[in-house]
This record gives C-alpha cells, sequence and structure tokens, in this order.
C-alpha cells in the first residue's frame, strides 16, 4: 500500500494527535524526499512568540519517520523501526510556516536489505532541515533510527 500525504495525515489525527492538533501536516512524500508543514500558533507557540521545539521536532521526525515507514512498506517485510537518538540545532526563531524536508530516503533501501541479509537490526541517520516562508533555515534535526526484521 502507498503512503499518501493524506493517509499520513490521517494517521496523525488517529495515532498522534498532538501532532496533528498543532498543525503538522505532510505535503508530499516520494522515493527520496517527505515534506511537512506546520505553522505557528497559539496551540505550539513557545513564551517567546515562536514556535515549540517540540512541535518542530515532531514534524522534523515525521519527515524521516515516514520514508522510513514507506520503504519497510516496499519491502513486504516485517521490520520493526524506532528512533534510538536525536540532536537538534536552532538557528532562528520559528515564526510562520516552516517546512520540514528530508530528503535522504536513498539511505534507508541499504539498511533494510541488510536487516533482512543479517537478521540484526541497523541504525541509519537520517536529516530534516526545517526553513521558514523566506526559505532561512531555523532549525536542523538528526534522527537515528533502528530497523529490525521481526522474528
Amino acid at each position: 500500500m502507498a503512503i499518501t500525504p493524506s493517509k499520513l495525515n490521517s494517521f496523525l489525527m488517529l495515532k498522534l494527535p498532538a501532532a496533528y492538533f498543532c498543525g503538522v501536516r505532510t505535503k508530499l512524500i516520494n522515493n527520496e524526499k517527505c515534506m511537512v508543514t506546520v505553522k505557528h500558533r497559539w496551540i505550539n507557540q513557545n513564551p517567546f512568540k515562536s514556535m515549540f521545539w517540540a512541535v518542530q521536532g515532531m514534524a522534523a521526525e515525521l519527515t524521516t519517520g515516514a520514508l522510513v515507514m514507506s520503504k519497510i512498506s516496499e519491502s513486504g517485510k516485517k521490520i520493526s523501526m524506532l528512533v534510538l537518538s536525536n540532536t537538534a540545532s536552532f538557528t532562528k526563531k520559528a515564526t510562520g510556516r516552516i517546512t520540514f524536508v528530508c530528503d535522504e530516503g536513498y539511505k534507508i533501501n541499504d539498511a533494510i536489505e541488510k536487516a533482512i541479509a543479517s537478521g540484526e537490526g541497523q541504525t541509519i541517520w537520517m536529516k530534516s532541515v526545517g526553513t521558514n516562508e523566506e526559505g532561512v533555515e531555523v532549525s536542523t534535526f538528526n534522527f537515528e533510527w533502528t530497523l529490525k526484521v521481526k522474528n
């Protein structure tokens, strides 16, 4: 089953309501890239009149996780996925509509193939960059995903 922006947004509403109510929405997903937006609003703000870091993290994680979910679905195997660790840096106040993009889908196929062939867990780092409406980078998140074939 192909993962589409509409299916991901429905998934958010049902399984990750905090992200949905904060305004996190998938705009594009293909084989190599996922784009998610979130608009600075009252419900997702911090005391400094910008977007709370955790809301940015939810949007950024979705860009990487949706690509992993899509590639696992394509593999036809039962594979578990989990964030092992992450890092983030913030370079500008996040106001207005912030767009997060991960274009590292190419990293996932090799990790899945190795996990299937070896039966051992694999890890990959994936990066998501958030930019404001002017195209200025506001934050960068890196997620270390673990992939393991289920028995």
